[in-house]
């Protein structure tokens, strides 16, 4: 009985696997051209009908392309996300290359204005590490405006950035990199 109810399940899930396969071959479109179609575009005088018009086996051509899906995976992992929100008080963390490339920017939301106060602290230092390239970018300070970056007591529901330096464009968009600030240290950030 048991052997009999094995050979069931066996050969009806295979079954259904054909009836699938059949269906899904009837309902797609040609996807691919024969390996004939090229030669059947060109007008021959065997391809052309009585009235000297190209047949319509001729004259049709296969234009199925399937268009590329982008994937877009979630920059950080959804644990990750949870530790930056429970331990910074921050969430929403970017990395976007700026100004042509000579800059990249550093973006995040406050959610605990407590929590966060670290990452906008004058004394800290931010700096963003891109292993790959081997570098190491700091926030410059410009001669009338100071730091690139905002160093105000930060405020719940609020974005906040900063921009490093990317002088010679060494860190690029789709690198991973760090940025540390004191204590705070976020990895692996895809630059966007």
């Amino acid at each position: 009985m048991k052997y009999l109810l094995l050979a069931l399940v066996i050969a009806s899930s295979i079954y259904l696997l054909a009836a699938n396969e059949a269906s899904a071959q009837a309902n797609a479109p040609a996807a691919k051209a024969p390996a004939t179609a090229p030669a059947a575009n060109i007008a021959t005088p065997a391809s052309k009908s009585s009235a000297g018009a190209p047949s319509s086996a001729a004259t049709k051509k296969t234009s199925a392309v399937i268009a590329p899906t982008r994937y877009a995976p979630n920059p950080l992992a959804r644990r990750a996300q949870l530790y930056y929100d429970f331990i910074w008080g921050v969430d929403s963390l970017k990395v976007k290359y700026a100004e042509s490339g000579e800059m990249i920017r550093f973006s995040y939301r406050v959610l605990d204005s407590e929590k966060a106060k670290p990452l906008n602290d004058k004394k800290n230092e931010p700096s963003l590490i891109d292993p790959k390239a081997g570098v190491k970018l700091v926030v410059p300070s410009m001669e009338k405006i100071g730091k690139l970056r905002q160093s105000s007591t930060p405020e719940t529901g609020k974005i906040y950035w900063m921009a490093f330096s990317n002088k010679g464009r060494l860190v690029k968009p789709g690198d991973h990199v760090n940025v540390v600030i004191c204590k705070f240290q976020a990895n692996g950030l895809l630059v966007e």
